[in-house]
């Protein structure tokens, strides 16, 4: 045998002679390597995990006319599923896993079947097949249990019958069910990374909606303030001429400009901390660490009340907006009297509002009412919604309405999807992002979004279930 006297490749060379070693005490036949090299080839062929499931099943059954079936474990849900079988293929619907297929570590006997645990990395494996017989062999449910860490299991393999098995059969098949969990550990794994990395370019368009264009205001807050300081720099000679003058009537009109300027410097001093503010609570719900570590949302829901501590803030907010595009804003008149505490993301939720009011700033039209009046407004409300979201259960309707035309039919259908504006947006700055940001919030607090046209314009709306700190 040629000696390699490479340092870098000295380890990896040890494992490759290692291997081979393995292969000649195997002593698989060549029936069982061709299993493996269709198992491989199909595997590489494929690319959903459907059909990597299906390949589990489809070779022993197709090449030694054995059944069997794969079990994955939903950790979430801390239950076993059948995902797949020779009966019927790839369940589309959740299968609970029989009595006598068990979460387990180690292969077992279970009725007519061989159960083998898939695990997502190599357990030490022997050479040989175990000096085992039928009768040391279990043949009942070991205690359920399930690896950790690196050697995590991600579900059982069964197959049968058991009675044709051989030992050197049932040897072959827990490593071809390590084969399975390797695979299904790096497809897992790639499908999180995927995953991940449209969650991260998502992210990054809701900061640019929800922070980076909204922070532009700034900009023009800035620009107020150097006015009027400029202004106050002009003031003060205008004072220091008056005074060494002695015109007083000319000191006086300065003190009157003195004081509106002062007006104007707190008035944009005001709107400085109210947009820092909104600013800080949206960068906190947006920033946070768990987001990125998870690849999702992450919601921190409080008590909170939902008028006074999320809609009047984001009144409050765009009221300068609605002012310069002339828009009444209508207050239901209950709603503070009636309001009580919901467990929701103060934070996201908030976007959400603000989504839903600068949509409103910028679409709000005049129409003429049925008494002949013209009204351009912006309302909001709630009202409790039964048997949402099941049958006995109570939830939340958020209205957010708006006078205007209606959105047609089609527009209507698809207008929160990721990307969609109305044609009525044209000439108007945006990216059709805020409405599928809010679908995507309100869809994680377990709530549902909608649209419907009214008698004098267009209702937004969110329900939202009633959900108490206990759950």
């Amino acid at each position: 045998m040629m000696t390699h006297d490479c340092p870098d490749l000295q380890k990896m060379c040890q494992r490759v002679r290692d291997k081979s070693a393995s292969y000649e005490q195997y002593n698989f036949t060549c029936y069982f390597d061709d299993f493996l090299k269709a198992f491989f080839d199909l595997a590489q062929e494929y690319d959903s995990l459907n059909d990597f499931y299906r390949i589990c099943v489809a070779v022993p059954l197709e090449l030694l006319g054995l059944s069997s079936a794969l079990y994955l474990y939903d950790e979430k849900a801390q239950e076993l599923y059948l995902i797949c079988d020779c009966e019927q293929g790839v369940y589309q619907k959740k299968e609970a896993a029989p009595e006598g297929i068990v979460l387990c570590g180690e292969p077992y006997r279970s009725g007519d079947s061989y159960v083998m645990p898939i695990c997502s990395k190599a357990q030490p494996e022997p050479n040989t097949p175990p000096d085992d017989d039928d009768e040391q062999h279990p043949t009942q449910c070991p205690i359920p249990g399930h690896l950790h860490g690196k050697n995590r299991v991600l579900g059982m393999y069964s197959i049968s019958p058991y009675e044709k098995l051989s030992k050197q059969d049932r040897f072959f098949f827990t490593k071809y069910t390590n084969r399975i969990g390797y695979s299904l550990h790096n497809r897992f794994t790639s499908l999180q990374n995927i995953k991940h990395i449209e969650f991260i370019n998502t992210l990054v368009q809701d900061i640019e909606h929800n922070i980076i264009v909204p922070n532009m205001y700034f900009r023009h807050l800035f620009n107020k303030l150097r006015k009027n300081i400029l202004e106050l720099e002009g003031l003060r000679t205008e004072i220091k001429n008056a005074v060494e003058s002695g015109r007083i009537e000319n000191a006086v009109a300065c003190a009157t400009r003195c004081e509106a300027i002062q007006h104007n410097l707190l008035f944009h001093h005001g709107e400085l901390v109210k947009h820092h503010q909104n600013i800080s609570l949206f960068l906190e719900s947006l920033f946070r660490r768990e987001h990125f570590e998870r690849g999702y949302l992450v919601i921190h829901p409080k008590r909170c009340f939902v008028e006074k501590e999320i809609i009047l803030p984001q009144i409050e907010h765009y009221a300068s907006r609605f002012r310069s595009a002339e828009i009444t804003v209508e207050r239901p008149g209950n709603m503070l009297d009636e309001e009580f505490q919901l467990f929701v993301d103060i934070g996201l939720l908030s976007q959400v509002y603000a989504n839903l009011f600068s949509n409103a700033a910028k679409y709000t039209r005049e129409i003429i009412t049925r008494e002949g009046k013209p009204r351009k407004a912006v309302a909001y409300g709630r009202e409790a919604v039964d048997n949402f979201p099941e049958c006995g259960e109570k939830g939340i309707k958020f209205n957010v309405f708006s006078t205007g035309p209606h959105l047609d039919k089609e527009e209507a259908r698809h207008i929160f999807q990721e990307g969609v504006r109305g044609k009525d947006a044209q000439g108007i700055h945006g990216t059709g992002h805020g409405l599928s940001f809010v679908q995507h919030v309100v869809e994680l607090h377990g709530g549902i979004v909608g649209y419907e046209a009214t008698a004098e314009g267009n209702n937004f709306y969110f329900i939202l279930p009633v959900v108490s700190a206990a759950e």
